[in-house]
């Protein structure tokens, strides 16, 4: 399977994954190839609060660098919240926030340099607090 094609299913597999347990329905961005600063994902609930930025990799560690950059250009151009969700084969995925998001859910600042690696299921749950409070 082509690095794209996986990337692709990988997406699909989390917009169903979101879906279940939130109950917002995702679309691949399919722009996303042409134009630069896209997220991968868009919600049909405009008050859903991050840009995702999906990453499938058959090994590794952690989130790269490079990866949550690209978010941070996403989130930015969407006025969203920076978000990675990446999974490694055959480990569970994570999803990846600045502590800004977590301080955002106490109505409170931080400047996003710090960041926090969630289950998805902890990242559903700091979605809905997020969504909860506007």
């Amino acid at each position: 399977m082509s690095n794209r094609s996986k990337g692709a299913k990988w997406e699909r597999d989390l917009a169903k994954m979101l879906f279940l347990d939130l109950g917002i329905k995702f679309e691949r961005n399919l722009e996303q190839y042409r134009t630069a600063d896209g997220g991968d994902l868009i919600p049909d609930n405009e008050h859903f609060p991050f840009s995702i930025e999906a990453k499938h990799y058959k090994s590794g560690r952690g989130c790269k660098p490079e990866w949550w950059k690209q978010s941070e250009k996403a989130a930015i151009a969407a006025n969203k919240i920076p978000c990675v969700i990446y999974k490694y084969d055959r480990y569970p995925p994570k999803a990846v926030v600045s502590l800004e998001a977590i301080a955002k859910m106490y109505g409170k600042e931080d400047d996003g340099k710090i960041l926090v690696e969630l289950s998805i299921d902890g990242f559903c749950y700091l979605c809905r607090e997020i969504m909860n409070e506007i």
